[in-house]
C-alpha cells in the first residue's frame, strides 16, 4: 500500500493554503497526469481515455460536444495511491479522493451511499488532509421511485447514516446529479484539505440540512458553498438551482430557472463577502436535464457573463423532477 503523507506540524496546518487551480482543458489525460502538480484529471461522457492512475476519473455524463478535461492542480509535488476501494492523491495541502460503489453488491442506493460515506469518514480519520471542502455524487436514475422510495431520497438517507457525525455541525459544499447509464454504480469524489473551510449559506434559501420532512426522511447534508482556507479568497459553490426558500420555482421555464439560479449564485457570493464578478478564474459546471436546452442555456449564460467565464455543460438529471438545470462552480475574489 502506498502511504499518504504524514500529519503536518500544527503551524503548517494553520497556515493559509495556496488556492487550488482548476481548469477545463483540451489537453490529453496522459499529458495532464505527467505533470507533478496534477491532483486530479476528470473526464466526462464517452471519452475513450482509460488510465490506471488513481488521479484519473471518468464521470458518465454526456456533453453537447466532446467535453474538455477538468484538471485540478496543486502547489506541491503530488503523491497518489489506493487504499482498498479508495483512490487518492495529495500534495499535503489538498487531497483528491474517489470511490465507485456497486449498488447491487450492497443491496441498493441507500446502502451504497452509507458505505461510501462511512468509507470517506474512515479515510479522513487517517489522513493529513481530513477536512472535506467539496463532494460530488453521481448516481443512476436519481428521480426513479415515488415519495420516500425515490432514489435521491434514498441516497440522502444513506448518506446521512454513513456520515455519522463526520462533519460535526458544518457540512461541505456538494453536488448530487443523476446519470443515465443504467449501471447502478454510485460515483463519489471529494476535495479535502489539511485545514477546514468555512461553510456559507444562502439567505434566499432554507439551509438544505434544515429542509422540512416533505423532501424525504433525511435532509440533504451539504452547505450551499464553502469558503476555502486559502491565502486569497476562493469559494466552492454547491450545485445551485431555482429554489427559493425550500420551494422550486418556474417549472417548465428554462430561462426563468436560469435567472433564479444565477440570482442564488449572486446571493451566495454576497454572503461570502465576494463582490468580484464571475470571470476567467470562475469555472462553472452546468447540468441540464434536456439535451435540446443545452445550446439555449449556453447562449443565455454567454449573454449574461460574457466569453471569459469557463463553462462546461453536461446532460444530467437534477435532484427534483421539476428542476431543469443546476449550476456549480469555483470563484476567486
Amino acid at each position: 500500500m502506498t502511504v499518504r503523507p504524514s500529519h503536518a506540524l500544527d503551524s503548517a496546518v494553520s497556515a493559509p493554503l495556496a488556492p487550488l487551480r482548476v481548469e477545463y482543458s483540451s489537453a490529453s489525460a496522459t499529458d495532464a497526469l505527467a505533470q507533478p502538480d496534477t491532483l486530479a484529471v476528470i473526464g466526462f461522457g464517452d471519452t475513450p481515455q482509460v488510465h490506471a492512475d488513481p488521479r484519473w476519473l471518468r464521470v458518465r455524463l454526456r456533453s453537447e460536444a466532446p467535453a474538455p478535461l477538468e484538471i485540478w492542480r496543486a502547489s506541491g509535488r503530488v503523491a497518489h495511491g489506493r487504499d482498498g476501494d479508495v483512490a487518492w492523491s495529495s500534495d499535503g495541502a489538498y487531497a483528491f479522493v474517489a470511490l465507485n460503489v456497486d449498488e447491487a453488491a450492497l443491496g441498493g442506493i441507500s446502502s451504497a451511499a452509507q458505505h461510501a460515506y462511512a468509507t470517506l469518514a474512515r479515510w479522513s480519520r487517517a489522513s493529513a488532509t481530513p477536512h472535506f471542502l467539496r463532494i460530488w455524487n453521481y448516481l443512476d436514475a436519481i428521480n426513479d421511485g415515488q415519495g420516500d422510495t425515490e432514489r435521491y431520497r434514498q441516497f440522502c438517507a444513506g448518506r446521512a447514516a454513513g456520515m455519522d457525525g463526520m462533519f460535526g455541525s458544518s457540512y461541505p459544499a456538494a453536488t448530487a446529479i443523476g446519470l443515465r447509464d443504467g449501471q447502478r454504480v454510485l460515483q463519489v469524489y471529494a476535495l479535502a484539505a489539511r485545514a477546514p473551510g468555512c461553510a456559507v449559506e444562502n439567505p434566499r434559501q432554507v439551509n438544505a440540512w434544515r429542509y422540512p420532512r416533505q423532501y424525504g426522511p433525511a435532509a440533504p447534508g451539504f452547505a450551499r458553498a464553502m469558503r476555502a482556507p486559502t491565502a486569497t479568497p476562493q469559494l466552492y459553490i454547491s450545485g445551485t438551482a431555482a429554489i427559493v426558500g425550500h420551494a422550486s420555482h418556474h417549472p417548465e421555464d428554462i430561462a426563468a430557472q436560469l435567472d433564479e439560479t444565477m440570482a442564488n449564485v449572486r446571493s451566495l457570493l454576497d454572503a461570502a463577502g465576494s463582490h468580484a464578478p464571475l470571470d476567467a478564474q470562475s469555472p462553472l459546471k452546468v447540468y441540464v436535464r434536456h439535451a435540446p436546452d443545452m445550446p439555449v442555456v449556453r447562449g443565455l449564460l454567454r449573454a449574461r457573463l460574457g466569453d471569459a467565464v469557463p463553462l462546461l455543460l453536461l446532460e444530467g438529471d437534477i435532484c427534483r423532477r421539476e428542476l431543469l438545470l443546476e449550476i456549480e462552480g469555483i470563484h476567486a475574489g
